[in-house]
């Protein structure tokens, strides 16, 4: 077993509303907590928590708190942080829903949530409320953050001037969020997060994560995402760090962002770290405040983050986990220049893992020099989910009876106790950090009356990024080309999820048992 080198931090017992705000001092009150990025406009800290509140207390007031789930849609606005804390201080669950869902895939999760609530955004209101409709939602229980004819928005909640509900829960077992993942396969699940592997995660990365008051983060990456919700919106706000949010990537606007508001940190993910790496475009401003920048989502190489650093003239770490961990369980030490950028660094504060070999079921220890051997990468700490919503068989297959939670990844540790991702075991596909699952567009695929069979699997593209590819094995007599099965895909997912190559082969292979052998597609 393999721990972590900094030492056990105590984890508060407290919900995650009393942990973020709970401490707030008149002078933080008074400090910029978001700067919206599209408008410029600044919420304060003292405001944005009684605008929480306020939330709360209207959700109350309509009956909804401990036992219910609420859905949130939303691109990066400082709306989002209101309502989403607002949901949790109200004592319901949050379930964030991917800002590019289709109606179908917004339907799927408001269906298997049980969502009672919904709030979303006028510029992505057409799926939403047609998810809404479908699954019997009225249209007093779907917010239109901006307003709209017919629905309520934020304004008329927060105006209605009710007071925050008293709610007793347990902040170990009680349900805070649960946003959706594929885990190691199979379609997306509810992650059950609770308030404390919240919590906790926060706390566990304080010696990694350096954030402080001082620091302008730029909050890119989506806030529905796990990595976003838990390492730029939980732990900016509680280090009274200022945010200044992006509703959607575009290279311009991120560097004009970054230049404008002089950010300091930035949290990224590959395709972004490409974009520094490489384009032009980043010559063009001036990004000399940034002191500190952190990739994850999906592993990136050595060079390409040296590159980064290189070009900005900034430190570069990357780090790793995954949204049944809260996310992060592991993050490249900010004190150590001398390990690889190639790393995913070493585990956070309360985390163990052990490095676990797919053959012999043995441990693989540290080695003395070099690298070590691969193994599965497992993890066991306060961070880790309660389970799956409604899926004890998918949880007893991520998560063991002792509380190590099975990754999927395959990773190797060094001599310095940093570890590294180099293949893996899941069948999951990491697009631009997304999820994306195989069996979920091969159910898709087979939909289409020309295709009998196919199998998705990541490949790389140029940028030696992962992209989802489709193997078709088309109906005898049928003429498919790859734009057509593309297209046909891309009706009916969101962008990340799109298949962006396609082979055509005479046959999927498979094991006895009628498994496909991905590890033969990808060659």
């Amino acid at each position: 077993m393999i721990t972590s080198p900094y030492p056990d931090e105590t984890i508060p017992d407290v919900s995650v509303f009393d942990f973020l705000f709970a401490d707030l001092s008149e002078d933080d009150a008074g400090r910029t907590a978001i700067v919206d990025g599209t408008s410029g406009a600044e919420t304060i800290f003292g405001d944005l928590r009684r605008g929480i509140e306020s939330l709360a207390g209207a959700l109350a007031a309509r009956a909804i708190g401990t036992g219910d789930v609420v859905a949130l849609h939303s691109p990066n606005i400082p709306a989002f942080a209101t309502v989403f804390h607002g949901i949790l201080r109200s004592g319901a669950t949050a379930t964030t829903v991917n800002a590019l869902y289709t109606a179908e895939e917004i339907e799927t999760q408001l269906r298997d949530s049980g969502a009672v609530f919904l709030f979303t955004v006028g510029a992505l209101a057409e799926p939403a409320l047609a998810a809404a409709a479908a699954v019997g939602l009225s249209p007093e229980r779907v917010v239109v953050l901006d307003g709209r004819d017919g629905h309520a928005g934020l304004a008329d909640l927060l105006g209605e001037g009710h007071d925050a509900p008293v709610v007793d829960i347990d902040p170990a077992t009680h349900v805070a969020v649960m946003p959706y993942s594929s885990g190691t396969t199979g379609y997306p699940k509810g992650v059950r997060l609770s308030h404390r592997n919240l919590v906790a995660n926060v706390v566990q990365t304080y010696p990694l994560l350096d954030v402080e008051s001082t620091d302008v983060v730029l909050a890119v990456l989506p806030f529905f995402h796990i990595y976003g919700m838990t390492v730029l919106l939980d732990i900016a706000l509680k280090r009274r760090a200022t945010l200044v949010t992006m509703p959607r990537f575009d290279l311009a606007r991120f560097l004009e962002l970054i230049q404008t508001h002089g950010c300091t940190y930035l949290f990224i993910a590959p395709p972004i770290a490409v974009a520094l790496a490489k384009h032009p475009l980043v010559a063009e401003y001036d990004l000399g405040t940034v002191r500190a920048i952190f990739s994850g989502a999906a592993p990136a190489d050595a060079g390409l983050m040296g590159a980064v650093a290189e070009r900005v003239g900034a430190r570069v770490r990357q780090g790793y986990g995954m949204s049944e961990a809260s996310p992060v369980t592991h993050a490249g030490r900010p004190d150590r220049d001398d390990l690889s950028l190639g790393s995913i660094g070493v585990p956070v504060a309360n985390t163990e893992v052990r490095l676990v070999d797919i053959e012999t079921g043995a441990d693989i220890d540290v080695p003395t020099e070099g690298i070590s051997e691969p193994g599965e990468v497992w993890v066991r700490g306060p961070q880790v989910m309660l389970g799956y919503l409604g899926r004890e068989d998918a949880t007893r297959e991520t998560v063991d009876e002792e509380g190590w939670l099975h990754t999927g990844d395959i990773g190797t540790v060094g001599a310095q106790g940093e570890f590294y991702i180099v293949d893996r075991l899941k069948e999951l596909i990491k697009y631009k950090g997304y999820q994306v699952a195989p069996a979920e567009l091969e159910a898709l695929l087979l939909t289409h009356p020309d295709i009998v069979d196919a199998a998705v699997v990541g490949a790389p593209d140029a940028d030696g990024q992962e992209i989802p590819k489709a193997f078709v094995v088309q109906r005898e007599g049928a003429a498919l080309d790859a734009a057509t099965v593309e297209a046909f895909v891309a009706e009916h997912v969101a962008p990340h999820k799109k298949v962006r190559a396609v082979e055509f082969i005479e046959t999927v292979p498979k094991s006895a048992s009628g498994k496909i052998l991905r590890k033969d597609l990808r060659g």
